[in-house]
């Protein structure tokens, strides 16, 4: 008896499920129950003008083009596993997405006076949810990252920051049971784990409390689970409204964190690492705008070197 699409995507999710992280898993099933199964249980071997249509169709319904790309990456996987087991001949496909237009200045960064107010404040208002916003404006951390931060991880004498793991919500429903848990687990890339040095203006605040503190204890929540981080970025959105900042993501300490850093001319190899990126072109793509100032500069070295 054939199998149909929906049986192989359960027997593609069974042989999945054992080699990828569980939030990786819960991506792929949300992909796949939310928008491949509608779209192709009755159509198991789409052409590429099926798959065009359904690209197209989610750009048109305001999905970004990340979730469209990984939308593709999982319908592909399902189609590989299909014709591994000889239920449909093998079939790539191309997809054509809209010409993206990169635009300078749109990241999210704190100007200088707000990120003056604000560093004002948590230094003059202890707490360790300020503590955790604070860290993350010295190191570039993400909201996982430091949600996921515990003393431990600190060591306090050199001065270094260990990023060993993240802290998410994992939501999703699979074979009609709902799974609803928070998971602290190992950073999704390689690069990501990382060793970050500390300033010496937060080593200040932090040794002191580093011998009042268990090192099992988690910085953020200062007790021995971690804070969820939408809690957390609610708390972030609530104090920048009381301090007259626009309601910038939380994301955006990290955003001004590596435009600082590539303002006061690190290398950009540093910054990359500091960031955790997979690849320095990360950081070049998203952070590495030269304006006309610094491209008359570049001319004018070049026009001396001409002689």
């Amino acid at each position: 008896m054939a199998l149909t699409f929906t049986q192989v995507a359960a027997l593609w999710k069974e042989s999945k499920r054992q080699y990828i992280k569980q939030s990786s898993y819960a991506v792929y099933v949300s992909l796949l129950n939310g928008y491949i199964l509608p779209a192709f249980r009755d159509n198991p071997h789409p052409g590429e003008e099926d798959v065009q249509a359904f690209s197209d169709g989610m750009l048109a319904a305001g999905r970004s083009l990340k979730t469209v790309k990984d939308t593709l990456m999982v319908l592909r996987m399902v189609h590989r596993h299909g014709a591994k087991l000889g239920v449909w001949p093998a079939m790539d496909f191309r997809v054509h997405f809209p010409t993206q237009v990169q635009r300078e200045g749109t990241l999210e960064v704190l100007t200088s006076a707000q990120e003056n107010r604000l560093l004002a404040y948590l230094r003059q208002n202890f707490s360790f949810r300020n503590l955790g916003i604070l860290i993350c404006m010295y190191t570039g951390l993400r909201i996982g990252e430091v949600c996921a931060l515990q003393w431990r991880d600190m060591d306090l004498s050199g001065g270094i920051l260990h990023v060993r793991k993240t802290v998410q919500r994992i939501s999703f429903r699979d074979d009609g049971e709902r799974e609803n848990y928070l998971l602290v687990d190992t950073p999704k890339t390689p690069s990501s784990v990382r060793d970050i040095p500390l300033p010496g203006v937060l080593m200040r605040i932090l040794r002191p409390l580093g011998r009042l503190v268990s090192p099992e204890s988690y910085v953020v929540s200062g007790c021995a689970s971690p804070c969820e981080p939408r809690n957390y970025r609610a708390y972030y959105r609530k104090l920048l409204f009381g301090l007259g900042i626009p309601p910038l993501r939380f994301h955006a300490l990290r955003h001004t964190f590596a435009t600082r850093c590539i303002r006061s001319r690190c290398d950009y190899k540093t910054v990359s690492a500091l960031l955790g990126h997979s690849s320095i072109s990360t950081t070049l793509d998203l952070y590495v705008h030269p304006g006309i100032e610094e491209k008359k500069l570049a001319i004018e070295r070049m026009a001396r070197g001409m002689g």
